[in-house]
């Protein structure tokens, strides 16, 4: 299969876009699994976008970009990933395979990114002394330029080149290799899950990790069969959480009324 003109445009649009719109409606919100889902049905296999997506979404989910510090761009990593998952036809393992260096790629232009933008934010500081509005504008929507060419113009130059390179690896490339990565693709998966668990309170909540465990491991029940035993388990938590704070605080205004002399045991205010 090969890639449209018009293909490589929408995809390079949505890399600017998707990270744009972090800095205003947040509508996407970068997620990989989204991006990765809109990138499949550019391609034409939304199932593979969803497939490269979501597995690039749990990887990311135990890592946050808090202040200044740049994390691998999964959603940028989704599209790629995406695109060359369908054009090779090599399945989800092989777009996986080379989503990842990509990620970490864009950490070192996500830092030249924010380098151009303070750039652009040093200039809007001299505008505001002196008053002149029309430079603020124009350097914000410079600083937003910048900050979508950091993910578009990556993108579009390796639609446009990557295609003959990784036809070249396919072609080149032993099966042994190509097998290995496959291999490493499937062991994706497991490692997001492990990064996730890590940052989360498994001690707390290990009986939900056994149920969801035994669900798909024993029982075979599908993915969507777990997630509504997940939110089944959710509202339950949310319904007990929610009645023990109310008995606490009836609790408190027990106690309270007995402190004062106002009311006797049993007896509650209206």
């Amino acid at each position: 299969m090969n890639i449209e003109i018009w293909q490589i445009i929408l995809l390079t649009l949505l890399a600017f876009i998707g990270v744009v719109e972090m800095l205003g409606t947040n509508i996407l919100a970068g997620q990989a699994v989204i991006i990765g889902m809109i990138a499949g049905i550019i391609m034409g296999d939304i199932k593979t976008g969803l497939a490269v997506g979501a597995t690039l979404q749990l990887m990311g989910l135990g890592i946050q970009a808090y202040g200044g510090a740049s994390v691998p761009d999964y959603m940028t990593a989704s599209i790629i990933g995406t695109t060359f998952a369908v054009l090779s036809n090599k399945g989800v393992e092989f777009g996986l395979s080379l989503a990842i260096p990509v990620g970490l790629l864009m950490v070192q232009l996500d830092i030249l990114a924010r380098f151009c933008n303070v750039f652009f934010q040093k200039r809007i500081d001299k505008a505001i002394d002196k008053v002149d509005v029309k430079q603020v504008k124009l350097n914000n929507r410079l600083g937003i330029l910048s900050w979508g060419l950091s993910r578009s113009l990556p993108v579009f130059v390796m639609l446009v080149f990557g295609e003959g390179l990784v036809n070249l690896m396919l072609n080149y490339i032993p099966a042994w290799l190509t097998n290995g990565l496959a291999t490493a693709g499937g062991l994706l998966p497991a490692v997001g899950i492990a990064i996730l668990l890590r940052y989360l309170p498994v001690k707390n909540y290990i009986t939900y990790l056994i149920v969801g465990f035994v669900a798909v491991a024993y029982l075979s029940v599908p993915m969507f069969g777990v997630a509504l035993i997940g939110l089944g388990l959710a509202l339950k938590a949310f319904k007990d959480t929610i009645k023990e704070q109310n008995q606490n605080q009836q609790q408190t205004v027990v106690y309270s009324a007995n402190m004062s002399g106002g009311l006797q045991d049993g007896e509650y205010e209206d």
